[in-house]
């Protein structure tokens, strides 16, 4: 791959772009973490943020990179990597993930992310430009995701309410108000070994296009990888309310026992993926982990028709953010 002829500007200009992304996937995504724990009452909001932020910013030493590595160089083309690609796919992303908080909407910022690689690449070099298995992997995680979150969310539920059948109800919400800060660690921790990856592999490819990064190293700079966590964990502190009611309490009806289930299973998910290099989406994750827990109670328990809003901006996510990403593409060939 050729090395990129640019600036030392353009390229700080990319970075902290990408680094706006990130926290503004924290911002986002916040209420996939906290929502649980705050609709059941177990923390306040400040308490929940605070809380969240700090097990985002811990995941950096708990997973390895391989989500990065497989934004990074096995999603699309490095020999199309450019600084126009990566403007492209950044404002693609953020462009949506504004559009979808300022309505409330639970969408992907993840898959916004990839929606924007994917777009700025074809508009670059095409269908040949893009890796099949690595985008085909992500796609196909955009359905096993939820089902796996439903299935294990359900699954959990199903186990407490047995053990705890005979436990006096004061006396299991208790334990369960501890438990939930556990799985809502966990469930941090998740997001943020998984999430911040996703800009860590786009800072590594732009600096290996730029001959600033060693590829041969296999990993990035240490710098990259910090920054990344740091940033994704302030924008957890600065929280997305306008998506935690949505998320907490108009799917299905929590409490302690039921939210400490959501929050486990899709935390459970999450290291799975992560461990697999596979980059998914935390919303799609607890998302569905709520739905599962709420359908122990049987069906008419799930709100259907709020699940059913957010699956169409599920849907719309990769083809609206790829739509923007190939406009700012055509864009930045003018102005950068």
């Amino acid at each position: 791959m050729a090395s990129l002829d640019i600036g030392l500007g353009p390229l700080m200009l990319l970075v902290a772009l990408a680094l706006a992304f990130d926290f503004m996937n924290g911002f986002h995504d916040a209420a996939n973490s906290i929502a649980t724990v705050v609709s059941t009452r177990v923390l306040k909001p400040h308490q929940a943020v605070l809380w969240a932020a700090v097990f985002n910013v811990i995941a950096i030493f708990v997973f390895q990179l391989k989500v990065a590595t497989t934004i990074g160089k096995g999603t699309i083309d490095p020999a199309i990597v450019d600084q126009y690609v990566i403007f492209g796919a950044l404002i693609g992303a953020i462009a949506w993930n504004v559009i979808t908080w300022y309505y409330g909407i639970p969408s992907s910022s993840s898959h916004a992310l990839i929606g924007g690689l994917v777009g700025a690449a074809l508009a670059s070099g095409g269908f040949d430009s893009l890796i099949w298995t690595g985008v085909g992997k992500t796609v196909l995680f955009i359905f096993v995701a939820p089902l796996l979150g439903f299935v294990l969310g359900g699954a959990i539920m199903v186990a407490v309410a047995w053990i705890c059948h005979r436990v006096p109800a004061g006396k299991a919400d208790n334990v369960f108000r501890r438990l939930q800060l556990l799985s809502a660690a966990m469930y941090s921790l998740g997001h943020g070994g998984n999430d911040a990856q996703k800009t860590i592999g786009i800072i590594w490819m732009l600096l290996i296009a730029a001959n600033v990064s060693d590829a041969s190293l296999g990993r990035p700079d240490t710098w990259v990888i910090v920054t990344c966590y740091m940033s994704m964990g302030l924008g957890t502190l600065f929280g997305g309310w306008r998506i935690v009611r949505t998320m907490g309490q108009r799917i299905t009806k929590l409490d302690q026992p039921r939210g400490f289930s959501a929050n486990f299973g899709g935390a459970l998910t999450l290291f799975m993926a992560t461990g697999l290099g596979i980059p998914v989406s935390t919303t799609h994750t607890i998302t569905g982990a709520i739905a599962g827990v709420g359908s122990t109670l049987g069906a008419k328990n799930v709100r259907w028709g709020v699940a059913g809003g957010i699956v169409w901006a599920w849907i719309l996510t990769i083809p609206s953010s790829a739509l923007i990403a190939a406009v700012a593409w055509w864009a930045s060939r003018f102005i950068m």
